[in-house]
């Protein structure tokens, strides 16, 4: 006992150090993990972290990711996106197995090894892109959510592979082969039924009970049970942990209690999140390198460019924008841990050898590291390779603006809002967005809109900006609104900025870049409310509109300032 709280010690000292000086250089902590897991492995020189126990835990790490991400993914929104997650999924999956599996097979790798490889790299990690994107704040952007869906998909798809490959260490005919896999697929179906049928009868009248209680203490219970009976009965049926958590959060998607479900599982997630990574961490080599790292190096190359390539063509493929479509590759194109797990599978059923196994390993960890990177930096990255692109398309300079026109960035459900206000009103103004679709319904709809990005700088540097009035963004990506406020308070600082933001803290932010009003929507929303109220109450609207205004120039330090007090 005392040797392994000695060795809890060494893993909490080496963890905080590494986290905190990854977080202050803004790599993504997910790598600091990694590198824990290296410093502790018994494969390298300095204490080596032997505790069962914390192995054990780590692999619960995923088993909550994957309930967070069904919390965001409930049957009615994967419903709507069938045509995206279904079939850009299945697509992704099939096509990188079997290209992957062709090149392993032209190197001269035995069949089964070939197909083995490719399996491994067509997956990508939900728990690296699941993490990244909400450290970004990008999760609920649509390049963000897509890649997210498919990586999700993925590891639904790893089920039959789950199978499939410790039967190919036997000799097994394909009637045999095909009654196993009939049988997984039964058992998946059987486990959806349970969790879904069942679950909704007796998981939705628990959380009623437990909620009018008003005790996190109880919620938290509630929430572990949920998830560990889900996780229990896929496993029971031979199935993965994680797809039973996974389907779980699915159904408590659907209810009322999403929010607070997620927020209570939260800190418990993060921590075994941590201890995951640490344990992919540990099972690298550092001795084997010298002799593997030309292999490793060539697959991880293999690994990320075969996604990117086989990602960009499905999305594009099915209406979207060059610049999602290659962000949305980026974020899928890091390796996964489940390719560890099937790899792992590989290695005891004698299907690959050891020193196969070691580069396959290196190969995903690298893509792992490199991954986490393009994830982080999608943004830029896919602005460089497809500005000349874009700026093509929108032909901005070919657009005639009109004298004293107001320029929206975004036609999404606000920008559609102000255009018709705008148009109504006879107030000229020229709106961009870069979802085709949007912008194509805008064009149907008579709206002055044109596909761009508005934070391009080639795009503003050939909009007619000494024409423009008045500036609206209305973005919710928080570094797209930064970057255009940005952007345009330098090329025109005489025209005044409104931008819309998610919360105070990116109110002071795009305020800081050079917008004249930030308007964040929460508060506005609940200074709206304030002022029906006092009007109701016989207040003078004059009164009422002081006091509003007064927040705001105040910059709503009033109300957070009451707040902090209680």
């Amino acid at each position: 006992m005392a040797e392994n709280f000695a060795q809890i010690l060494v893993l909490l000292s080496v963890s905080v150090s590494v986290i905190v000086i990854f977080q202050r250089l803004h790599i993504p902590t997910s790598l600091g993990y990694l590198l824990v897991g290296i410093i502790l492995s018994p494969h390298t020189i300095g204490p080596a972290l032997d505790v069962p126990e914390i192995k054990g835990l780590a692999e619960f790490g995923v088993v909550f990711l994957l309930f967070t991400i069904g919390l965001n993914y409930s049957l009615p929104q994967l419903h709507a996106l069938r045509g995206q997650v279904l079939g850009l999924g299945t697509a992704q999956v099939a096509l990188g197995t079997a290209v992957v599996m062709g090149l392993a097979m032209l190197a001269g790798m035995p069949t089964a090894a070939a197909f083995v490889i490719g399996a491994v790299f067509a997956q990508s990690s939900s728990t690296i892109i699941g993490s990244q994107l909400t450290e970004q704040a990008e999760q609920n952007t649509p390049h963000g959510r897509l890649g997210l869906a498919v990586s999700v998909f993925q590891d639904v798809t790893a089920v039959p592979f789950l199978v499939v490959i410790p039967v190919l260490g036997m000799a097994v005919s394909a009637d045999a082969l095909a009654g196993i896999l009939g049988l997984a697929m039964a058992k998946a179906a059987l486990a959806f039924a349970l969790v879904f049928f069942v679950g909704k009868w007796l998981f939705r009248p628990l959380f009623h009970i437990v909620t009018k209680q008003q005790s996190l203490e109880a919620l938290t219970l509630a929430v572990l049970l949920v998830v560990l009976l889900a996780a229990w009965s896929t496993n029971q049926l031979g199935l993965s942990l994680a797809f039973g958590a996974f389907l779980a959060g699915m159904m408590l998607g659907e209810t009322e209690f999403r929010h607070q479900v997620e927020s209570s599982i939260r800190p418990f997630r993060d921590v075994l999140l941590g201890l995951f990574f640490i344990g992919v961490g540990m099972l690298l080599n550092p001795a084997s390198l010298p002799d593997i790292w030309p292999q490793a190096l060539l697959g991880m190359v293999v690994l990320l460019l075969s996604k990117i390539i086989i990602v960009l063509t499905v999305v594009r493929r099915s209406g979207f924008d060059w610049e999602s479509s290659l962000r949305t590759a980026l974020i899928v194109s890091v390796g996964g841990e489940f390719g560890l797990a099937l790899l792992a599978l590989a290695l005891d059923a004698q299907v690959v050898d050891i020193r196969l196994g070691q580069v396959i390993l290196t190969s995903v960890l690298f893509s792992m590291v490199v991954g986490a990177m393009l994830i982080r930096f999608n943004g830029p990255i896919a602005r460089l390779l497809t500005s000349r692109r874009k700026a093509t398309k929108a032909n901005p300079a070919a657009i005639e603006v009109p004298a004293q026109s107001v320029l929206i960035g975004g036609y999404g459900r606000v920008g559609h809002t102000l255009a018709v206000l705008l148009q109504t009103n006879g107030i000229p103004y020229i709106a961009f967005d870069s979802d085709p679709k949007r912008v194509e319904q805008g064009r149907i709809d008579g709206h002055h809109v044109f596909l761009g990005d508005i934070s391009d700088p080639e795009l503003l540097a050939s909009i007619q900006l000494e024409k423009i009035s008045l500036a609206i963004l209305t973005t919710y990506e928080s570094d797209m609104g930064l970057r255009a406020t940005s952007l345009l308070h330098k090329r025109c600082p005489y025209v005044p900025i409104i931008a819309r933001a998610e919360d105070l803290q990116m109110s002071s932010q795009l305020i800081a870049a050079g917008a004249t009003h930030a308007y964040p929507e929460a508060i506005e929303a609940s200074l709206r409310l304030a002022a029906t109220a006092m009007t109701m109450l016989n207040m003078p609207s004059t009164e009422v509109d002081a006091i509003m205004q007064g927040i705001r120039d105040w910059d709503y330090q009033p109300v957070l300032e009451e707040d902090a007090t209680k």
